[in-house]
This record gives C-alpha cells, structure tokens and sequence, in this order.
C-alpha cells in the first residue's frame, strides 16, 4: 500500500532516483512548453514542476533557470523542424509552415531566446535553424522554385522577422498575420 502523507488522501510518489532523470526532464520540457503557451514567462517554477509532476528540486537540476528551460524547448523545436523537411519532397512551404505553428504558441520563448541570442547556451540553436533552412533553400533552388539571387541569409532573416512580428501580434490575429507575412516572402523569393 503506498504511502500516504499526513493530512491528505494523496498517495506519494516512489523515488525512483536517477532512472527517473531521463523522464522527468521530458516532462519538464512538455509541462514548460504548456504553461509557457498558456500563462507567459514569468509563471513560477512551481506550477511547471507541477504540470510536470515532479518536485522543484527535480526541475532546477535539469534546468537551473528559465534560458535552459527555453533552450530545452527551441532544442525540440528544432528537432521537429528537421523532421518537418526530412522528405525529399518538403519545401520551403512545408518549414515555414512548421515554424509558423511552433512561433504562434511560443511567442514568450521565442522573446527569451531572442534576449539572449549571444548567450552560449543559445547559440547552438541558430547554427542548427541556419543548417536547416540551407539544406532546404538548396532544394527550393534546384527545383526552380527559389530566387537565384535569394541566400540562406535571407531567408533566416524572414524567419526571425516573422517570428518577432509574431511574437507582438495578439494571439487570435497570430495565424492570419503569419500568412499575410509569409505571403510577402513568398512573392519576393520566387524565381524571376
């Protein structure tokens, strides 16, 4: 039978030690991206390590502070944007697409991340976004359907531009906004 604290019907939780690391900071990284999207930044450590159903203590040794929490998250990101181009197939469409959907609930980190773009702790993320989007601009132009005078460059630059606009638009007007925007680029990269 487990154990019950004193004062409450709650059972607690075996401490499973350090097996337990690997999961917890999965749902660290879940609970954070949650309540980040839903309550801002600034929401407590507390109600993070609650979602996430582990102790606080927990938490703070995964992710001492918020830019590691953020990080953690851009790191998933970035994961499922590789994923979003894998396909032979996927097009500069199909990333920006991705991105519009991962900056339309994470407009709080994308500011984080933003405030500390120099930081060491950051910097890998944009090495991975940059090899990302050059594997696919190098698709797009092969296919005919990029610009010859459009670089890499420019299209992480309407990529943080798109984010920032997306980050200060309100959350009902981000998706329309988005198109509208990408609508842009898309005219001033196609081919001519």
């Amino acid at each position: 039978m487990p154990e019950r604290r004193k004062g409450t019907s709650e059972a607690r939780k075996a401490n499973r030690g350090p097996s337990a690391g690997p999961e917890n900071r999965r749902a660290i990284i879940a609970a954070a991206r949650a309540v980040f999207a839903a309550d801002g930044l600034q929401v407590p450590f507390n109600a993070i390590a609650k979602k996430a159903g582990v102790g606080q203590g927990s938490l703070y040794r995964h992710f001492p502070d918020r830019l590691s929490l953020a990080v953690a998250v851009f790191d998933e990101n970035i994961d499922e944007l590789e994923a979003s181009v894998e396909p032979e197939d996927a097009t500069l469409d199909d990333l920006l697409e991705a991105i519009i959907g991962q900056a339309v609930v994470s407009t709080a980190l994308i500011d984080l991340i933003w405030q500390h773009q120099h930081d060491e702790r950051v910097e890998h993320l944009g090495s991975r976004l940059a090899a990302i989007v050059g594997a696919v601009v190098a698709r797009e132009r092969a296919g005919g359907r990029l610009g010859a005078d459009v670089e890499d460059a420019d299209v992480l630059l309407a990529v943080t531009m798109l984010a920032d606009l997306l980050a200060r638009t309100d959350a009902e007007d981000r998706r329309r906004v988005a198109q509208r925007a990408w609508g842009i680029f898309h005219a001033a990269f196609a081919p001519r």
